[in-house]
């Protein structure tokens, strides 16, 4: 009698979603990004609220605009890039280049006057301090 390995239903389903990861990430859609929401996390620090921001690419504070409104953070701006190769000689394009925009409920109201950002190594660093009133002001970014 010879032995039969069994497949569980799980592994032909991690098989399945492997599979359509492939398709998708490299097989079917591949084409340059023309939106982009930047990756953010928001923590609470106990006298202000930081929210750190994966944008590579800013090359000058110009490049970003970050405004606070009663609870909602909303940072916006363009990433340029010089075309250093030509699209005929582009063999695969994932870089992001153009607008981007992410709003986000911060868990505090925040003193918008007395926040402050920076934005070192593609990271964007946003510190609030906390507060009780509602107010609206647009953040100075200090680029290192």
């Amino acid at each position: 009698m010879t032995l039969v390995p069994y497949d569980t239903p799980f592994r032909q389903l991690e098989s399945l979603r492997h599979g359509m990861n492939s398709l998708f990430n490299e097989g079917f859609f591949n084409y340059p990004q023309t939106l982009q929401s930047p990756k953010v996390d928001i923590y609470d620090s106990g006298n202000e609220v930081v929210a750190s921001c994966e944008i590579p690419g800013l090359e000058k504070k110009d490049d970003v605009r970050i405004e606070i409104r009663d609870d909602i953070l909303s940072i916006s701006g363009t990433i340029q890039r010089s075309e250093e190769v030509g699209d005929e000689q582009m063999h695969r394009k994932e870089r992001f280049m153009g607008r981007f925009q992410r709003s986000i409920r911060l868990p505090h109201n925040v003193s918008p006057d007395n926040s402050t950002a920076s934005y070192k190594n593609g990271i964007l660093e946003i510190k609030m301090p906390r507060a009780t009133a509602g107010n609206q002001k647009v953040i100075d970014v200090s680029f290192h």
